[in-house]
């Protein structure tokens, strides 16, 4: 029998609307170089590595009264060429044109008739250079079975490794009655599949209600004109639209902070994208409205084995960070973040970045991929902002020869949170992904902007001739007896 989704991956479905698309998204660009990298190279790659993530031919199967949670099945219409698609920009095209396309690439759900991942070429940007957008849905990549589909496209050296396609057969499809005799046979043999069953219809019911309560309510302050108004502009209803920004910075900068006022290179990330979120909120004449702290929840990599398991030798665990925008000094604000994670490392469960970065393969599309998945599930505990921030590897990367240049992360919004940030380190630099609700947050590259120039502020009081503020308290001195 095939295998079934899990309770947390069709929660993850049950919750997936127009306005809410549970897929995580990257954006990379190569320099093809001599290595003639184009549409029909991507689909050679593909076709050759798609065997190392078989879910990715497979689609999910709903069982016929809902008598057990949904199956895995081999899409017996498999067509390379609807998932591998081509777009181009008008030459040369500029990176805020490919934001433009990204975005509304971005914006749209994937057909749940199909296996759950996109992944689009598109050519035209200026010096020739060509960028993929993937598009992987969140109950595909759970890091136990499944990583994400560009970790096994790239490659270390710049001459291609052809593995050789496999000779896949779909299996053939399943009827009604067999995926009802299945479920019948599975709950009878297995209590885990009662009970994620109960546990998933059960959750149903209560979305559902829990929906309809949203609906009434809104409707209810319309018509007494009563309009509840959040504290904070990072939270509200989503569209159906999505604004993509993007920001490369160098690692260097970074580095050189953490090594003038101590912490970790994670430390100076937040802080900079704290000081970017008050310099935006100060731009929209906000007066920070009372706004101290924004709660973000920063997924983060551990050794747990109450965890759930994955195949990339860690687990990954929710950890809430408030960032202290209505802090006027970047000293005072790295310090704060840096302080907020020294818990955390004292557990002893805390991964260091340069074992992640030293993995096998490019895994930042993974953890970024399960960093959602941690989010997703943590969404009721009242945080405003979900930051991944996973390092990579400080050596260049290759698809089918052709050098990757840079790598953004999208990371997927989730109800009442317009905005998403994901971070990745690679080659030298760190490329700030920001994923926003196009009518909710405008203004968004702003927001790109504004951690720029927060990360320059930064980077300008770790010079020699700043005076440095002292990390923690000092100790006051005895006076001398005379």
């Amino acid at each position: 029998m095939s295998e079934r989704l899990r309770p947390r991956d069709v929660a993850l479905l049950a919750e997936e609307s127009p306005s809410t698309p549970m897929h995580n998204a990257t954006v990379e660009i190569f320099e093809p170089g001599a290595s003639g990298f184009d549409y029909p190279r991507l689909v050679e790659l593909v076709q050759d590595r798609i065997s190392f993530v078989p879910r990715y031919r497979q689609r999910v199967q709903v069982v016929p009264g809902r008598i057990a949670n949904p199956v895995w099945v081999d899409d017996e219409h498999f067509d390379i060429g609807f998932h591998v698609r081509r777009s181009a920009l008008p030459r040369p095209g500029s990176l805020d044109q490919l934001r433009e396309l990204v975005s509304r690439i971005v914006s749209r759900p994937l057909d749940r008739s199909r296996p759950l991942w996109e992944v689009y070429v598109i050519e035209g940007l200026a010096d020739g250079q060509v960028a993929l957008l993937s598009k992987s849905h969140n109950v595909l990549v759970d890091g136990i079975d499944t990583v994400d589909l560009g970790q096994v496209l790239l490659d270390t050296s710049a001459e291609p490794k052809e593995l050789g396609s496999d000779d896949w057969r779909p299996r053939r499809s399943l009827s009604p009655f067999s995926l009802m005799a299945g479920a019948v046979k599975d709950s009878a043999t297995d209590t885990d599949v009662v009970v994620d069953t109960v546990r998933t219809t059960t959750g149903a019911v209560v979305r559902g209600a829990a929906a309809g309560a949203r609906t009434t309510g809104r409707v209810v302050d319309a018509l007494t004109n009563r309009t509840p108004r959040s504290d904070s502009p990072i939270i509200g209803p989503l569209s159906q639209q999505r604004s993509v920004v993007t920001v490369r910075t160098d690692l260097a900068d970074h580095r050189k902070v953490r090594e003038a006022h101590g912490g970790t290179v994670n430390d100076v990330v937040l802080a900079a994208i704290t000081g970017g979120l008050r310099a935006w909120l100060m731009t929209r004449g906000e007066s920070m409205r009372g706004i101290r702290r924004i709660r973000a929840l920063v997924p983060v990599s551990v050794i747990d084995d109450e965890l759930e398991p994955t195949s990339l030798g860690s687990q990954i665990a929710a950890h809430f960070v408030d960032l202290p925008v209505g802090e006027a000094s970047p000293l005072v604000r790295l310090h704060q973040v840096s302080y907020s994670f020294l818990a955390h490392k004292e557990t002893g469960r805390s991964i260091p970045a340069s074992r992640l970065a030293g993995m096998a393969g490019f895994a930042p599309a993974t953890f970024h991929a399960l960093g959602a998945r941690v989010a997703g599930a943590e969404r009721r505990k009242g945080y405003q902002l979900c930051v991944t921030n996973v390092p990579g590897p400080q050596a260049p990367l290759y698809a089918a020869g052709a050098r990757m240049v840079a790598t953004y992360p999208v990371p997927p919004l989730f109800e009442g949170r317009p905005l998403a940030i994901g971070v990745t380190s690679y080659d030298g630099s760190v490329f700030y992904g920001f994923n926003a609700d196009r009518v909710m947050l405008p203004d968004a590259d702003l927001i790109g902007q504004c951690v720029r120039e927060a990360l320059d502020e930064l980077v300008d009081s770790a010079s020699p001739s700043r005076n440095r503020a002292p990390r923690g308290r000092r100790k006051r001195r005895t006076p001398e007896k005379s």
